[in-house]
């Protein structure tokens, strides 16, 4: 492929102007692509999670309306054993009460172990004891702080540290 001279191709002399103009404006439009790139991305992340939530959602509305029919087809299974279509009924009732104090035993021992963030607690107040014994800088009556006097050094010693 061949380039005109004067058309700034391979061939063409470019100045140095020229160049770091040709590299920005590369460059730009490489960080556009890239915003646009990873922008896309996100988007189809972000559809698919909500895709994902919307599904999951649906499957439990599903089991849940589930639920009753399953519970009289236990029942309905039970009677059908031989027992009496009420304590059938009751014995459904008591395994989900049985179901429901387990899941309430095991939320409670996790609660329990729950602890305060003791090493953020620790960190908290070590730096509130050392804001609490830090001194403000004195201020004069204009507001701007006073500066210390400094020591007076002769100009042998100025001169002796200058040369070092």
């Amino acid at each position: 492929m061949s380039y005109p001279a004067d058309n700034g191709g391979p061939g063409a002399e470019r100045s140095l102007g020229q160049l770091v103009a040709s590299a920005t404006a590369e460059m730009s439009a490489l960080v556009h692509d890239e915003i646009a790139l990873a922008k896309a991305e996100l988007r189809q992340d972000v559809k698919r999670g909500a895709m994902g939530g919307a599904a999951i959602s649906v499957a439990g509305v599903f089991a849940l309306f589930s639920l009753p029919v399953l519970s009289f087809a236990a029942a309905y299974g039970i009677h059908n054993l031989g027992l009496g279509l009420a304590w059938s009924f009751l014995i459904v009732g008591a395994a989900y009460l049985v179901l429901a104090g387990l899941l309430a035993l095991l939320a409670v021992t996790k609660f329990k172990k729950v602890k305060p963030p003791e090493r953020s607690i620790a960190s908290a107040k070590q730096t509130a004891a050392v804001l609490g014994n830090a001194k403000p800088h004195p201020r004069e009556a204009t507001g701007r702080p006073i500066r210390p006097a400094l020591p007076v050094k002769d100009d042998a010693e100025v001169v002796a540290r200058s040369s070092a």
